[in-house]
C-alpha cells in the first residue's frame, strides 16, 4: 500500500483532507508557505467563518463544467459538515439565505480541523516554500525551502489567487501546467466594483450607506444589499453579480426591489403631492442617495404635483432600472474567490485525480469550481476534500 501522502496548502480543503487521510492510517504531511493554519478561514465572514449553507445546489457554483461539482457535493453534504461542527460543540447561527456562521470566532473551525489532523498524526511543514515538483518512478519529488520531500501521492489544495496578502499564489496552476493539465483562465470573483471617475466623485460621498437592491445583467440577478464605498460599489448583491460580470458591461440596479409602481409608488406620490420629489422619496430611500441621483441629473428638482403620469413612470423606471457601467473590479486584493482554475475536464469528479497523471489530485478553490457568496466555497472545499480522501479506502 502506498502510504506517504503530501498535501500542498493548509487551508480549508487541505486541512480537512489531511485529517481524513491521517485518521485512515496514512503518513500525511501538509506543506504551506504561511506561519499558521487556515489563514483564509480566519479572515472569512468578518472573522466568524461562514462555514456552509443550509441550501446547497450545483446551481450555486460557476464552472465550465457545471455538472462536475455534483458528485462531491452529493457524497459529503452540508449536513455532514454540520454534524462534525456539532461534535465539537461549536456554537453557530443562521443568517440570511441559509448562511451559517460561528457564534464566537472562525478560530473554532481552524481548531476543529487542527484537532482532526492531530487525531491522524498529520505532520506540518509551515513557513515552507514549494519551489518545484517532479514526477518520479514511484510518486513525486518536491523541492522546498526546507529541502527535498519524496511522496507517493500529491494533493494540491493551494487555493486561488484571491487575497494575496494571505500568501495566496499561482503555484497550484503552475503544478497543473507542469503536468500538462489545462487551466481555465482565472480572474477575481465575489469582488467589489470600481467606478469611472465622474460617477465615483458623486457616489463616493455615499460611502458607508447600504440599501436593499436587486442587481442584474442579461444572465442573472441577485436581490441583496448594495454598499457604497469610497472606491465604488460593494455589498452582497455586488459581490454576487461580479462573478457573472464581463468587462465593459453595464449592470442594472433596482433601488426599489419591493415597491410596485401601480401600488406602493403611486400611493406614495399621491399622498405627498405638495412635497418636493426629493422629500417624498426620502421616505423610502436615503436622503444622501437622492441628492446624488439629482446631482447625476437622474431626478428633477420639482414638486410631486408637477409630474405628469408619464413623468411618474419615468421616475419609477429611473429608480428601478439605474444602469451603471463599472470601471472594473478591485481585483484579487479583496476578492473572496478565484474564478477559473484547474480544468474539471482533466479531473475525475469522483476522486479529484488528474486523468492524465496517476496519484496527482486537485481539491478546493484551485479547481475550476467557484461558489456564490454564502458558505458555498467552504462547502466545496469540504466536499472535494472528502471525495479525494474516499479514494484511498
Amino acid at each position: 500500500m502506498q502510504n506517504k501522502i503530501t498535501i500542498i496548502g493548509a487551508g480549508a480543503a487541505g486541512l480537512f483532507c489531511a485529517g481524513l487521510l491521517g485518521q485512515k492510517g496514512y503518513d500525511v504531511t501538509v506543506i504551506d508557505n504561511g506561519k499558521k493554519l487556515g489563514r483564509k478561514i480566519l479572515m472569512s465572514g468578518g472573522g466568524k467563518c461562514n462555514f456552509t449553507n443550509l441550501n446547497v445546489e450545483s446551481t450555486h457554483y460557476i464552472s465550465e463544467n457545471r455538472h462536475f461539482c455534483k458528485s462531491a457535493l452529493k457524497r459529503f453534504t452540508q449536513w455532514d459538515f454540520i454534524q462534525l461542527v456539532n461534535q465539537y460543540n461549536i456554537a453557530y447561527h443562521e443568517k440570511d439565505h441559509g448562511q451559517l456562521f460561528c457564534d464566537n470566532s472562525a478560530q473554532d473551525i481552524v481548531d476543529m480541523l487542527a484537532q482532526e489532523c492531530q487525531k491522524g498524526q498529520v505532520k506540518f511543514m509551515l513557513n515552507t516554500q514549494l519551489e518545484d515538483v517532479e514526477a518520479e518512478q514511484q510518486g513525486f519529488k518536491l523541492s522546498t525551502s526546507q529541502g527535498f520531500v519524496h511522496t507517493d501521492k500529491l494533493i494540491v489544495a493551494t487555493g486561488g489567487q484571491s487575497m494575496p496578502a494571505l500568501g495566496m499564489t499561482a503555484i497550484g496552476y503552475k503544478i497543473a501546467e507542469k503536468f500538462s493539465i489545462p487551466v481555465v483562465p482565472v480572474k477575481a470573483g465575489l469582488v467589489p466594483f470600481t467606478l469611472h471617475k465622474p460617477l465615483l466623485e458623486v457616489l463616493s460621498t455615499l460611502s458607508g450607506i447600504a440599501v436593499p437592491v436587486e442587481v442584474s445583467n442579461e444572465r442573472i440577478s441577485f436581490k441583496e444589499n448594495l454598499l457604497f464605498t469610497h472606491r465604488g460599489l460593494s455589498g452582497p448583491a455586488i459581490l454576487q453579480i461580479s462573478s457573472y460580470w464581463q468587462a465593459g458591461e453595464a449592470i442594472t440596479i433596482n433601488l426599489l426591489p419591493d415597491v410596485s409602481f401601480e401600488g406602493d409608488f403611486q400611493l406614495l406620490l399621491e399622498n405627498n403631492r405638495n412635497q418636493s420629489i426629493k422629500n417624498c422619496l426620502a421616505q423610502i430611500l436615503p436622503k444622501r442617495l437622492i441628492d446624488a441621483l439629482m446631482q447625476l441629473n437622474l431626478i428633477a428638482d420639482l414638486t410631486v404635483k408637477q409630474l405628469t403620469p408619464t413623468q411618474q413612470q419615468v421616475l419609477y423606471q429611473t429608480l428601478t432600472r439605474w444602469m451603471v457601467t463599472p470601471n472594473g473590479t478591485e481585483g484579487y486584493r479583496t476578492a473572496e474567490v478565484t474564478l477559473g482554475g484547474v480544468s474539471c475536464e482533466a479531473l475525475s469528479s469522483k476522486t479529484m485525480e488528474a486523468k492524465n497523471h496517476l496519484n496527482l489530485y486537485f481539491i478546493g478553490e484551485v479547481v475550476d469550481v467557484a461558489g456564490w457568496l454564502g458558505g458555498y466555497n467552504f462547502q466545496w472545499a469540504w466536499s472535494s476534500a472528502f471525495a479525494c480522501a474516499q479514494t484511498f479506502d
